[in-house]
């Protein structure tokens, strides 16, 4: 209860986000078309790099910081709420994809498959390549590594600092892929979109506008599967990671880092 009430009671914290809020709302989305794709800046980035510059001032100080650590989780039921009144409309053509949906979990075990062996045997990273490669890092698996870790273990840096860089990052390349697979390849643009929803809504909205740009006669149903999507791979996928991606990322990790002559060297 003392840690709730200084949180709300920290008004600067309080000040800096409504003013952040305000700021990046009246900048709105800028869309630049690249070839088949679309690069989106959300207000969401804008937010992140703002408050990135703020933080080595004098107007954040480490007190704000470490309030504003608990509002993820708050963030995230507010974030999945909205995604499911998106999908409402679209139910009956979730409904009928029936198993698809559900395997497309499976492809975030990429993450650990191709990312965890590059980044230790090849970069010589260690215990921050468990918190980067286990998950693609959005706000479930933050709680999960700094609870389990903490924030400032070296898995909870390797997680800060994916979840920073797809921020930043991840919406532009899910900008580019998707208008370039739903340009020149075969696959059905539902089946992009049902891709699209890897449990980030910045690259969601950034795949759903490139696919609703070159298939605008399938506006809602594009939605409404990239948001079924998105809120199965929020609510299954944090027990995923719970329960294999991460107890995998672990022993993989060990057995990677023996090749390399154990985790000191």
């Amino acid at each position: 209860m003392g840690e709730t009430m200084k949180l709300v009671k920290d008004w600067r914290l309080h000040l800096l986000v409504l003013g952040l809020v305000i700021v990046t709302e009246r900048i709105g989305v800028i869309q630049i078309p690249v070839g088949p794709g679309v690069i989106m800046l959300l207000p969401m980035l804008f937010a992140i790099l703002f408050g990135l510059v703020l933080y080595f001032t004098p107007l954040v100080k480490e007190k704000q910081s470490k309030h504003a650590e608990p509002v993820i989780t708050i963030s995230v039921a507010l974030l999945i709420a909205k995604i499911g009144v998106t999908i409402g409309p679209g139910l009956q053509d979730v409904i009928a994809a029936g198993p698809a949906l559900l395997l497309q979990e499976i492809g975030n075990f990429g993450t650990i498959f191709l990312a965890l062996p590059v980044a230790v045997l090849l970069l010589g990273m260690k215990r921050e390549a468990i918190g980067m490669t286990h998950s693609i890092g959005r706000e479930p698996n933050l709680g999960l590594i700094y609870d389990k870790f903490g924030f400032d273990s070296p898995e909870g840096k390797g997680v800060t600092t994916v979840y920073v860089f797809g921020t930043v990052f991840g919406a532009l390349f899910y900008g580019l892929v998707a208008g370039f697979l739903a340009t020149f390849t075969p696959l059905h643009p539902l089946s992009l979109a049902m891709a699209a929803g890897v449990g980030s809504g910045s690259m969601m909205a950034a795949a759903t506008g490139s696919l609703i740009a070159s298939y605008p006669e399938l506006e809602t149903q594009i939605i409404a599967f990239a948001g079924a999507s998105n809120l199965l791979t929020y609510s299954t996928g944090l027990f995923v990671s719970i329960f294999i991606a991460l107890p995998i990322t672990e022993k993989l990790y060990r057995v990677f880092a023996k090749w390399r002559g154990g985790e000191d060297r």
